[in-house]
């Protein structure tokens, strides 16, 4: 063990983070093989455990296996601590520990704490990471309180009790995890205004990210007080919300509720409340923008982030009109546009790599449902037309890998095998034509 630590502190923070949820993954899946973990008269292949261990742990919420159907009440509180560790991320949940036993978070700490959270500063992370633990904490119990209202008309108590939890739980990490069994989802309570409400605030407070929702208690939602990021990310998901909730409505057979509940569900958090297979075209492929789009940094959600389409948009518009990049009466930072289009152009790489790598191993499926399913597990979305559970193994593990590198994020992955020795020779500039 002691060798693994020091060769773990060697290394960097990508590294780092990516062995630790692999490690969680590897140990999520060897506990949800635990006989104790599985109901009587089901049987679990591991394939299908490290499938939902992953699906869990990257807070995706695809299932190759029912978890109502198949797990026990132990089994479903293993899954529900994978989400939650998951959701907040491996260095946060260690930090938080170490917090709690009165440690000291060294230098190379907190630069893992900054990288697995995504922010820009290592200023108060500490402060931050007590006030993740509390935000998530408090809003958590809220959601599960307003769920257990609806769930105990249905459920005896200790069922309700537990549904509420683990809902409230998938909900705020933005995983489309159920245990209410039969493959529904929340397809049963399409037309529950509470539930459906009470999951769609869970959904988008968890997708905001910690430190927006940091500023908007410190600041009280005083807008002109907000940083440029959280304008950008508000702004940003109130429109997405918007657009996506009428352009659904106009292209499905569903009410505004329906059709609001997918708006934000499709944005990394995956829960269903009408079946997806009855969906046209024109919703498949306006959802799958959504899930390419995602949630925001320093989230619980996936996605190349709503701050990063922010950023690539403006880019354009500044290059189309010769004009410097700013918003908000704030400029752009110069490699922000460069970084958002690797990040952008890297996800794009992965999904169509992935689609097409699925294609060739499940050629009767449907191509809009592959590039649906495909990009559902890199936005770590977690929705489905139906065809997760029918893949082969090999589809399986092509999924295993996207949901992986959905939420590490394409450029923290293409960074692993990086080392930086520093530029030791410089060319002179070339010309080349572009467009």
């Amino acid at each position: 063990m002691k060798i693994i630590l020091n060769f773990l502190k060697s290394q960097q923070t990508g590294r780092i983070i990516a062995v630790g949820f692999m490690l969680v993954i590897l140990i999520g899946s060897g506990l949800l093989m635990l006989p104790c973990s599985i109901q009587e008269g089901v049987t679990v292949r591991y394939i299908d455990a490290l499938y939902t261990s992953t699906s869990a742990v990257c807070v995706t919420g695809l299932i190759a296996i029912d978890a109502g159907d198949t797990f026990t009440p132990l089994g479903q509180f293993f899954l529900g601590v994978l989400i939650q560790i998951g959701g907040l991320g491996v260095t946060s949940v260690g930090a938080g520990i170490m917090i709690a036993m009165g440690r000291r978070i060294d230098l190379k700490g907190r630069t893992l704490i900054r990288d697995g959270m995504n922010v820009g500063s290592g200023n108060g992370l500490v402060r931050l990471i007590k006030s993740v633990f509390l935000t998530t904490l408090t809003f958590e119990l809220v959601g599960a309180f307003f769920s257990f209202l609806v769930f105990i008309q249905d459920y005896q108590l200790p069922k309700a009790l537990g549904l509420s939890l683990f809902h409230s739980v998938a909900a705020f990490n933005n995983s489309g995890f159920d245990i209410l069994g039969g493959g529904q989802n929340l397809i049963p309570y399409q037309s529950n205004i509470l539930l459906n409400l009470t999951t769609c605030l869970l959904i988008i407070f968890g997708g905001i990210g910690f430190p927006v929702i940091r500023e908007l208690v410190v600041y009280k939602c005083r807008w002109r007080k907000l940083s440029m990021h959280a304008r950008a990310v508000i702004s940003v998901s109130v429109v997405l919300l918007i657009v996506g909730t009428v352009l659904i409505r106009m292209t499905e057979q569903v009410d505004w509720l329906g059709a609001f509940f997918y708006s934000v569900s499709a944005r990394t958090a995956g829960f269903s409340t009408y079946p997806l297979s009855g969906f046209s075209s024109a919703g498949l492929l306006l959802i799958i923008v959504l899930m390419f789009i995602g949630a925001s940094p320093g989230s619980t959600g996936g996605g190349i982030k709503t701050s990063t389409f922010f950023v690539l948009l403006h880019g354009i518009k500044a290059s189309a009109t010769n004009r410097a990049e700013k918003a908000f009466h704030y400029s752009i930072p110069k490699d922000a546009f460069r970084k958002a289009a690797v990040i952008t152009l890297l996800a794009l790489t992965v999904i169509l790599m992935g689609t097409y790598a699925m294609v060739v191993l499940e050629p009767h499926l449907p191509f809009i449902d592959v590039l649906f399913e495909i990009t559902s597990a890199f936005g770590t979305v977690g929705l489905s037309t139906g065809i997760t559970s029918g893949l082969c193994d090999g589809s399986k593990l092509l999924s295993i890998l996207i949901m992986y590198i959905g939420r590490l994020g394409p450029l923290t992955i293409a960074s692993l095998w990086y080392f930086s020795i520093g530029e030791r020779v410089r060319y002179p500039d070339g010309n080349i034509s572009i467009g």
